[in-house]
């Protein structure tokens, strides 16, 4: 059995607002790509398809376009769960009959515990969670915290093992051990604790993740995330993004790395550095862009993005500092400049130039002779 594992697409999320669903469709293409050419035999996706629980009609349109052509026009089978982006009621709609086709889509816990069976293994598609559906589902409110639900979720699974198949869990949670690193990702805090721990996951011959968006989060043989399919935000810019080829029978997962439509680039320099340098850029890639100046300059969002119009985030390194008020006598015997050298010290992290102490001079003088 051969499948390819990715999680998040987050199909509808725009970037600082900026629209992605172009470049959505991009990257879907390489993953049907991808599916093709290694002749997979399905397609997981584990959690948030959407990026919001109520999507735009654009992109439910896109979604419903990417998962027909995988599933009726390439005739891949497809296993799919809910994340907690995902509306698991609006996401669910149509799932009874989505499994004629070989489209299998999970939305609650209840449905978690019967396995999909293609081929050597057996898939059980856990969608994303609350403490109080398991307590719930198992009629038992001593179940307080995420890895003892999860712990009767997996033995009540494990009692619908076939011995003779490979078991293959899908989910969409935080795994012990891993490590959280994108802005876009939500945090899931429930029961007190926020981590499963990976020894719960043992019986599971792979355990296919989503939820966090950086595939080397966790370091673990059999336990992994994919990642989300693109960059997401500015901590998501030096990562590698791609898909998991699974195969159960020897086992082994193959990384195959997904190419951005458009990349998201850290720049840092002086004003008239990043303009000089922006003809060697590409012009219709995301930019975070951090200003080395000191001095103040007007518009310049406006100014830089003639020549970087995707300015997804513009930030300084020197920034302006609050200054603490001092009523020591040593700073009320202080000359007026040399309260205005100390003031702009502070502020701008460097001492006023000789041109300027002058300039300051000069003011002093002036407002002295008018009084």
């Amino acid at each position: 059995m051969r499948f390819l594992h990715t999680a998040d697409w987050h199909v509808g999320k725009n970037l600082n607002g900026f629209d992605l669903l172009a470049d959505q469709q991009n990257v879907f293409k390489q993953i049907e790509g991808i599916a093709q050419d290694k002749k997979v035999d399905a397609v997981v996706i584990a959690g948030d398809l959407y990026d919001r629980s109520i999507p735009s009609e654009a992109a439910v349109h896109q979604l419903n376009q990417e998962l027909y052509q995988l599933n009726l026009v390439d005739h891949l089978p497809i296993l799919a769960i809910s994340g907690n982006h995902d509306s698991a009621t609006r996401l669910g709609t149509g799932a009874d009959w989505f499994a004629r086709e070989f489209f299998y889509l999970n939305t609650t816990l209840e449905e978690a515990f019967q396995p999909v069976t293609i081929g050597d293994t057996e898939f059980f598609l856990l969608p994303y969670f609350g403490i109080q559906a398991v307590r719930n589902c198992f009629g038992d409110d001593k179940i307080r915290d995420i890895n003892t639900a999860m712990a009767r979720i997996v033995a009540e699974m494990q009692k619908n093992f076939n011995p003779d198949k490979h078991h293959v869990l899908m989910a969409h949670f935080f795994a012990a051990g891993s490590e959280r690193t994108a802005d876009s990702e939500t945090t899931i805090e429930v029961g007190g604790l926020s981590a499963v721990a990976t020894t719960t996951l043992a019986p599971f011959d792979y355990v296919a993740l989503g939820h966090l968006h950086n595939r080397n989060a966790l370091h673990d043989e059999r336990v992994r995330y994919s990642g989300s399919p693109m960059k997401f935000s500015v901590s998501e810019a030096d990562q590698e993004k791609g898909v998991w080829i699974v195969d159960t029978a020897p086992f082994k997962a193959e990384w195959v790395p997904l190419k951005p439509a458009h990349d998201i680039h850290k720049l840092k320099g002086s004003f008239e550095q990043l303009i000089a340098e922006s003809s060697q850029q590409p012009q219709d890639d995301f930019y975070d862009v951090e200003l080395t100046d000191h001095e103040r300059i007007p518009d310049v969002l406006n100014k830089l993005r003639e020549h970087y119009p995707k300015i997804i985030s513009l930030h300084r390194t020197h920034e302006a500092r609050q200054i603490a008020v001092d009523h020591s006598q040593t700073r009320r015997k202080q000359s007026p400049t040399e309260l205005l050298a100390d003031f702009y010290q502070q502020t701008m992290g460097i001492d006023m130039n000789a041109q300027q102490a002058k300039w300051a001079a000069d003011a002093l003088t002036a407002i002295n002779k008018e009084d």
